[in-house]
């Protein structure tokens, strides 16, 4: 896969990125624009129950997108401690670049669903793409700390 490419396939010094947010039940995703500056939702994935990561459904994502990598949230316990699924995200991550030929950041996502329920509306739709949304804050703030450095 060719990393930092555009949408159209082309790759002018793009540098678009895309989200993971890690849950047990659904994965939020996000995309930059080709410009790494702002994040907005994308989609969310399914995971069944005792099934691995849906790296099929993110794949068709990656494929069309062409990110210059992928940031995956990494689900801290509240005291900083990784629990179970902290090491299954680390797994996933894990897949990815390996599947995916990208460079995969971890970074804490503890308190995106929280801010993503804050920005987000009360109805029904707007529950379902809480994944979407946190996935979306937790790009934005990759993507802040990397302008800043």
């Amino acid at each position: 896969m060719t990393s930092g490419g555009r949408a159209d396939g082309s790759t002018g010094g793009t540098e678009r990125w895309m989200a993971v947010d890690w849950g047990t039940k659904r994965i939020g995703l996000a995309v930059s624009d080709p410009t790494g500056t702002i994040a907005q939702p994308l989609a969310t994935l399914t995971r069944r129950t005792g099934r691995r990561f849906p790296l099929r459904q993110l794949k068709g994502h990656l494929d069309q997108w062409h990110p210059a990598g992928v940031v995956m949230g990494l689900p801290l316990e509240a005291d900083g401690s990784e629990g179970p699924a902290a090491r299954e995200a680390r797994e996933a991550a894990r897949l990815i670049a390996e599947k995916s030929g990208l460079p995969v950041e971890l970074l804490d996502e503890r308190m995106t669903t929280a801010r993503a329920l804050q920005a987000g509306g009360s109805g029904r739709a707007d529950r379902v793409d809480v994944d979407q949304r946190a996935a979306a804050v937790l790009l934005q703030l990759y993507l802040d700390r990397r302008r800043a450095r």
